[in-house]
């Protein structure tokens, strides 16, 4: 059964049966591995309390789906399926793909070139394929002795950009729903316990699809962002829809509040403002009906919920499944094989000023979250969610439009040498590190580190070799 987030008599719940681099800044935090009683005993990609196991089986089923050009795939896409992309060591992990994004600075602004495609440049096109039911604007304009003919190119780096072919590594999803139930105020309370020297950036962006049982985000508000390599994303459920848009190409449109969301209802184009592929040359997905257009979503959304009218709030199926599925994800189990070499790098971590940006600081979960993860739940991320200025490391891109429109003409150059913190927790199931996937190892991605992470990164390097290694298996028990 499909499951969708509406709103009932009892409160807004579920229906139907219902990003820094990856080691650390300097400076200490409070230690309190609470965690390990939590997720020691975990098996990886299992779920949290709280859920049936049907009920996460369902959701885990639809992140597995792999999408096709019938279902909304196209016109230019990363991947067919959420898991193609997170599965390392299960489904929901990191992964082996590495998005490109590009951009350039005008008199040392940000610009993102979003009529050129940007700031996300898509891996793949549907190509040529026929739509034979081709409306007569768009016949023949590929080739004209075959009009039902639609031409898709890939996108490119544009001779405009000068800030090129940046890598950006899935993110893991393990506990994410933890970190999601966290209220604002966490995260404003680490960055204020941070030495001045290292302090991170609590990044507050806009609320652009809100989760409807959380009545602190709303459309158009402000919230500390804490998803994605720039932490550029408050939710879970902005994030589903957002990754389906434009990793997928599925383009969708829900209902908060009686508001229509159309933020992810138009598909990207190549090298190309969004929505301005040929009429029917972006996929074969049916067409939304005329009530639907009525109501003013777009003909060409791929997935929509209808009209929504007398204050509906319901969140398009897939998008609902993949918030589940993410929400209920367990933290990692941690790895004690190899006590001893832990034991010993375990007070390195803090005395080389690891600790400083992957903080030690205990997290736990409000007495009742609003997304129905377990209530009083003690983890440990090793991570702040905040941004530092990574310096050399930081990837000189901007979240600023078409990212988030709010944020104006663009970021300076200083932001955009800014990344998340990257969590490490489950980093031993991960092939790839850093925010571009550069380093195959720990000691590698430390040695890469710069800016407010340079303290750390050089008391790391005058570790002795045995004393790295233990660091090293310190972070990889996480």
């Amino acid at each position: 059964m499909k499951r969708f987030i509406s709103a009932h008599a009892t409160g807004l719940s579920f229906a139907g049966t219902l990003l820094a681099g990856v080691f650390g800044c300097g400076g200490s935090g409070s230690t309190d591995d609470a965690n390990v009683e939590n997720t020691k005993e975990a098996l990886l990609g299992a779920s949290l309390p709280g859920i049936a196991a049907d009920d996460f089986a369902e959701a885990r089923d639809t992140f597995e789906d792999v999408e096709s050009i019938n279902d909304g795939v196209g016109p230019i896409f990363n991947e067919r399926s959420c898991a193609n992309c997170h599965s390392n060591g299960a489904v929901g992990g990191a992964g082996e793909n590495i998005e490109r994004r590009f951009g350039r600075f005008v008199n040392g602004v940000f610009d993102p070139l979003a009529n050129l495609g940007g700031t996300l440049r898509q891996l793949f096109s549907v190509g040529n394929f026929n739509n034979p039911n081709l409306p007569a604007s768009s016949r023949g304009r590929c080739d004209p002795g075959n009009p039902t003919l639609c031409c898709i190119p890939r996108e490119v780096d544009p001779p405009q950009a000068t800030v090129r072919n940046v890598g950006r590594l899935t993110t893991p999803l393990f506990g994410l729903g933890l970190v999601d139930a966290m209220p604002d105020s966490f995260f404003d309370g680490l960055a204020a316990a941070e030495p001045a020297a290292i302090r991170g950036v609590v990044n507050r962006v806009l609320v652009v699809l809100p989760d409807p049982r959380d009545p602190t985000q709303v459309r158009g508000g402000r919230a500390v962002g804490r998803f994605g390599w720039k932490a550029g994303i408050r939710g879970l459920v902005q994030f589903s829809a957002d990754a389906y848009s434009n990793e997928m190409a599925i383009t969708t449109q829900s209902c908060v509040r009686g508001t229509s969301i159309l933020d992810f209802a138009v598909e990207n184009a190549p090298n190309a403002p969004n929505g301005s592929v040929p009429a029917g040359c972006d996929d074969l997905a049916p067409l939304q009906p005329q009530a639907n257009v009525n109501a003013g979503i777009p003909l060409t959304t791929d997935e929509a919920v209808g009209p929504c009218t007398g204050g509906r709030t319901e969140i398009q199926e897939d998008v609902a499944e993949f918030t589940t599925f993410m929400t209920f994800l367990a933290p990692p189990p941690r790895d004690f094989s190899d006590l001893a070499s832990i034991n010993r790098g375990d007070p390195l971590f803090t005395s080389t000023g690891c600790a400083g940006c992957h903080v030690r600081t205990t997290f736990r979960t409000p007495a009742a979250p609003f997304n129905g993860v377990p209530g009083n739940f003690a983890f440990n991320p090793y991570s702040d969610f905040l941004k530092h200025d990574m310096g050399t490391l930081g990837d000189m891109i901007g979240d600023a439009p078409p990212d988030d429109p709010a944020q104006g003409t663009g970021d300076t150059v200083a932001t955009t040498r800014r990344m998340r913190t990257a969590p490490l927790w489950g980093l031993r199931f991960r092939n790839h590190l850093l925010h571009d996937g550069r380093a195959a190892d720990v000691a590698t991605a430390v040695r890469a580190h710069d800016g407010q992470a340079a303290a750390a990164r050089d008391a790391f390097n005058r570790l002795t070799a045995a004393q790295q290694h233990d660091l090293t298996q310190f972070v990889r028990s996480l």
